[in-house]
């Protein structure tokens, strides 16, 4: 068996997020009397970080260090009030992870969601399986496309990287596995399209969860 492990994205990956970050991001928007967004515009906004989410979703001329910092408290406010509210993992995770696991794939998570809300997200929606470790951002740890902590994962599993599927939905997780030496599949059922994926180096592209079981287990 090629591959012993997978990395796992949070966001567009296995859970669909994109409501929950997008109500919280618009009422502070609307609390702070600027513009909001479409939801689907958040599909490009979030992938990076909390910093650059608020960055984007600011109009220009109002991103100071001190609106942008401001703004981030904010979210983490609202957000932690509504992270669960419509947030839920994607259609055919759960199966996809009972396979893996019934195989004894191990399984991971590293996001650019802030540290506790990944771990909130993963401790309400996806306690059926074990994950370790679940990574968000961390302070200290640079953020993917950065391949510290994807390799930092691979470290604690012991395995080499090369033995190592990392699957995620944006051009930053497939720069990220690149970074780390590691085979990387990009998902068409979250945040970003197949023409992102492939411009960003992955080696998969995959249309639904169960399509990941053939590169894991070629026949």
């Amino acid at each position: 068996m090629r591959y012993k492990a997978v990395i796992f994205d949070l966001d567009g990956t296995l859970l669909d997020t994109l409501e929950d970050l997008a109500f919280a991001a618009n009422r502070i928007l609307a609390d702070n009397n600027f513009p909001t967004h479409p939801v689907g515009a958040y599909r490009t906004f979030v992938g990076e970080g909390l910093r650059v989410l608020i960055e984007r979703i600011l109009p220009e001329g109002h991103r100071e260090t001190v609106v942008v910092t401001k703004m981030m408290a904010a979210f983490e406010e609202v957000y932690a009030e509504c992270w669960h509210v419509r947030s839920a993992p994607y259609p055919g995770i759960a199966s996809l992870l009972d396979y893996l696991t019934a195989k004894e794939i191990r399984l991971s998570i590293l996001s650019n969601k802030p540290d506790q809300f990944t771990r909130l997200c993963v401790h309400r929606m996806l306690s059926g399986w074990h994950f370790d470790p679940v990574f968000g951002q961390r302070p200290g740890i640079p953020k993917k496309p950065d391949p510290t902590a994807a390799l930092e994962i691979a470290h604690i599993l012991d395995l080499s990287p090369a033995s190592i599927l990392y699957v995620g939905d944006s051009g930053v997780d497939m720069h990220t596995a690149r970074a780390a030496m590691m085979d990387v599949a990009g998902v068409l059922w979250g945040f970003r399209d197949g023409d992102e994926l492939r411009r960003a180096g992955a080696r998969y592209l995959v249309a639904r969860p169960e399509d990941l079981l053939p590169i894991l287990f070629p026949v």
